[in-house]
C-alpha cells in the first residue's frame, strides 16, 4: 500500500503547458501516473502529451473527475491557483515551486486546513508511490515497491536513501517530499501519522536537515504515538550559524535548529539516528525490512 496516492488518484497538472510542466507530465505518465488533465488559463482545448488542457480547475474536475493536483506554476501565481484548486474540490495538492512568499504559504496552509485539504510543499520534489505513480520531479529509476516509508525535507537525499535501499532489495511504500521552506503546508507529524496507520508500511525513515523545528515536533509525536521503527538522518552538521544552506528553511539561528538539538530529541523518542546515509542499510537489515 501507499499513503496519499493509490489506484484511485486522478491528477491534474497546473502549469502543464510550461517547459517544466510539460516535460514532467511526460515523465509522470511514463511512470504510470493517472494524469487526466492540465490547467493553463487561456490555453483550454489544447493537448499536452495526450492530456487535455482546461482553462480552469473547475472545468477539469467536472470533465475528468480529478481529485489531486500538482503545481508547476510560477511562484507569484501559486496562491490564487491554490485557492481555486481547493474551491474546485481537489483534496490532495503537491506544490513543487520554490520562492513562494511566506505570507502566501500561510494563507494557503490556513485555507487547506479549513477545507480539509492535504497539501505538500512548497519547494518539494513531490511524492512517489513505487509501482503506482508520482506527482512531482522524483527520478523514478531509483525507487522500488516495498514497505519502508521515507519522509524528506531534501529532494536529492530522499533519492539517495531510496537508492541505497533499492540496491539491497528493500523497497519503499511511499516517498514523501514534505517541503523545504520555513513555513510548509503540512508538518512532519501529520505525515508520520499517515505512515503509522498504513498497513503497507513497516518502518519509516526521516531525512531531515538543519533549521526549523520539524524534527523536534516529530520526536514528540513518535514518543507518544509511533509503534513502527523510525530512523533519521540530519543533514548539515557543519553548517555555520546564520547562513542559509541551500533551502530557505535550512538555517541555524542561535541555538535553534541545530543538528545536536534535533538528534537529542529524536534519540530521546527512541529513534535510531544515522550518522551517514549509508548506515541505513544496516538499520534496515537489522529490522528485517523488505
Amino acid at each position: 500500500m501507499s499513503i496519499l496516492m493509490d489506484d484511485t488518484t486522478r491528477v491534474i497538472v497546473q502549469g502543464i503547458t510550461g517547459r517544466i510542466g510539460s516535460i514532467q507530465t511526460k515523465w509522470m505518465l511514463e511512470y504510470g501516473t493517472k494524469v487526466v488533465g492540465g490547467i493553463t488559463p487561456g490555453k483550454g482545448g489544447s493537448i499536452v502529451e495526450g492530456v487535455p488542457v482546461f482553462d480552469s480547475v473547475a472545468d477539469a474536475v467536472k470533465e475528468t473527475g480529478a481529485n489531486s493536483s500538482v503545481f508547476f506554476v510560477p511562484a507569484g501565481f501559486v496562491l490564487d491557483a491554490f485557492l481555486e484548486t481547493v474551491d474546485a474540490g481537489i483534496r490532495f495538492i503537491v506544490v513543487v515551486p520554490e520562492h513562494i512568499p511566506v505570507a502566501d504559504v500561510m494563507k494557503m496552509r490556513s485555507y487547506a486546513a479549513e477545507k480539509g485539504v492535504f497539501a505538500l510543499g512548497p519547494t518539494t520534489p513531490g511524492i512517489l508511490a513505487p509501482g503506482i505513480g508520482k506527482m512531482g520531479i522524483m527520478p523514478a529509476s531509483l525507487f522500488a515497491p516495498g514497505r519502508v516509508g521515507i519522509i524528506s525535507r531534501s529532494g536529492t537525499l530522499s533519492y539517495e536513501f531510496a537508492g541505497l535501499l533499492s540496491q539491497i532489495g528493500i523497497g519503499q511504500s511511499t516517498v514523501v517530499g514534505m517541503g523545504a521552506d520555513p513555513v510548509i503546508l503540512r508538518n512532519l507529524p501529520d505525515i508520520l501519522e499517515r505512515f503509522e496507520k498504513d498497513e503497507g508500511t513497516d518502518a519509516v525513515i526521516i531525512v531531515g536537515e538543519v533549521g526549523g523545528e520539524q524534527e523536534e515536533k516529530a520526536a514528540g509525536f513518535i514518543a507518544r504515538q509511533m509503534t513502527k521503527p523510525v530512523a533519521c538522518y540530519i543533514a548539515g552538521r557543519y553548517s555555520p550559524p546564520g547562513k542559509r544552506m541551500g533551502h530557505a528553511g535550512a538555517i541555524v539561528r542561535g541555538t535553534s535548529g541545530t543538528v545536536e538539538g534535533k538528534e537529542s530529541a529524536l534519540r530521546a523518542a527512541g529513534v535510531t539516528v544515522l550518522d551517514s546515509p549509508k548506515e541505513v542499510t544496516a538499520w534496515a537489515k537489522h529490522h528485517k525490512l523488505s
